[in-house]
């Protein structure tokens, strides 16, 4: 075999490596699609839908209130939510409505779903948030659904830390017809 041969062979492949290299990193460390398990985030988004996740945008910047997020409870299950509560703020919702420090606040994205009241000590005991709000770095998860969410309101999943915030929900890519950012 002539080495001209071999040298040719392994540079053809190198670039067929590079490109699967520059694959992996892309998504193991900026994007990931997700498939949206369950109805808890209706009319938003449904079951079967496909989204993909900006896993590197929380790296240079802080999550907001009604982002859609991909988190991950205790047990490493991934979760499609909207982020209400930030880290500071007691969070409450009486006939309907939710407060933000006492304060009447506007969800625009829902309008014929009912949430049923909670306060905030119903989410973190004293014990865990004594000083009555959403401690740093944590954040308070609903699904749009509230009726159907496993979220924050579930003692087993509870407030989220941030670094249980896998990414935001940046595009839905299927079904196709729907295709495009995700308000």
């Amino acid at each position: 075999m002539d080495f001209r041969e071999i040298k040719e062979f392994f540079r053809d492949f190198l670039g067929y490596i590079i490109i699967l290299v520059v694959i992996i990193i892309l998504f193991v460390f900026i994007i990931s699609v997700q498939p949206v398990a369950g109805n808890s985030m209706h009319p938003t988004l449904k079951e079967g839908d496909l989204v993909v996740v900006s896993k590197l945008f929380y790296n240079l910047s802080s999550p907001k209130r009604n982002d859609i997020i991909n988190v991950k409870d205790d047990l490493g299950k991934s979760y499609v939510k909207r982020i209400i509560g930030l880290p500071g703020e007691r969070i409450e919702y009486l006939d309907n409505i939710l407060y933000i420090n006492e304060q009447p606040y506007t969800e625009a994205f829902i309008t014929e779903i009912e949430t049923k009241n909670f306060l905030f000590v119903d989410i973190c005991s004293i014990e865990d948030c004594p000083e009555g709000v959403i401690p740093k770095d944590k954040y308070l998860v609903l699904g749009d659904n509230r009726p159907e969410s496993v979220d924050s309101r579930t003692p087993e999943f509870g407030l989220r830390d941030k670094t249980d915030i896998q990414g935001e929900v940046a595009l839905k890519i299927w079904p196709f017809s729907e295709f495009g950012r995700i308000k």
